[in-house]
């Protein structure tokens, strides 16, 4: 089992900055690939930025949000540049990790609010 804790959401003016952060405990050795996910009032959860073998973002966050992982600490942070209105919803960290049976095991957090007034 993996546990993941988000920090940092709140309130921010478009066009500021804000930086999330997810950290992990219990059998973190078996993480692949960690990101996040966002999820709006009234629509479907959707990828913002995951990291694995190689760094993916969704096409609304380009060129403004930025990904980094820490392995060694087993965490990952978001930082979000530019910020929109529709960038507020609740943001999720996720963790992808291998079983014992080498199936894949996804992980969830319990989701920060992040909220962009305009």
């Amino acid at each position: 089992q993996v546990q993941l804790v988000e920090s940092g959401g709140g309130l921010v003016q478009a066009g500021g900055s804000l930086r999330l952060s997810c950290s992990s405990s219990g059998n973190t050795g078996s993480i692949n690939v960690m990101g996040w996910y966002r999820q709006a009032p009234g629509s479907q959860r959707e990828l913002v930025a995951f990291s694995g073998g190689k760094v993916i973002y969704g096409e609304a966050v380009k060129g403004r949000f930025t990904i980094s992982r820490d392995n060694a600490k087993n965490t990952v942070a978001l930082q979000m540049n530019n910020v929109k209105p529709e960038d507020t919803g609740v943001y999720y960290c996720n963790a992808v990790a291998l079983g014992p049976r080498l199936e894949e095991l996804e992980f969830w957090g319990q989701g920060t609010r992040v909220t962009v007034s305009s």
